[in-house]
């Protein structure tokens, strides 16, 4: 199947084909006797992946990695393993990294809603300062 074709039936273009190969997340694939990129159907499933995976967060590095687990991933089952404690320990502190965004913007909003003679915004006093600092 040609770069186009494949682009199509994976709803990407094809400068992210070419993206994905120089990532290694796509192999690159043997040319037709006319030049064109010959790229066989099961690549369809490997970029569908890659986009499904970016669509839940997952950077390409961990998208390589989890490529390289659906592959059949290292022999020992506890570098398995630790790939994927390491793996939780991250999701955990974007978790908590989250909550802690969540919570200022909560504050923030609660502030606008005090008469303004009560208003504290710490990112509007932040600005300002900053914005101070520079004269």
């Amino acid at each position: 199947m040609r770069s186009s074709e494949l682009a199509t039936c994976a709803g990407v273009n094809v400068q992210t084909l070419r993206y994905y190969e120089r990532r290694g997340l796509l192999a690159s694939p043997p040319r037709s006797s006319s030049g064109y990129r010959a790229y066989p159907t099961a690549a369809v499933a490997v970029v569908r992946f890659v986009k499904r995976a970016q669509d839940h967060g997952f950077t390409l590095e961990e998208i390589r990695e989890l490529l390289d687990l659906a592959e059949g991933g290292p022999d020992d089952c506890e570098v398995v393993r630790a790939l994927a404690e390491a793996r939780m320990v991250q999701l955990a502190e974007r978790i908590a990294d989250l909550q802690r965004m969540q919570q200022s913007l909560a504050e923030l909003v609660a502030t606008c809603e005090r008469p303004q003679s009560d208003r504290s915004c710490p990112l509007l006093h932040t600005l300002h300062n900053d914005e101070e600092g520079e004269r």
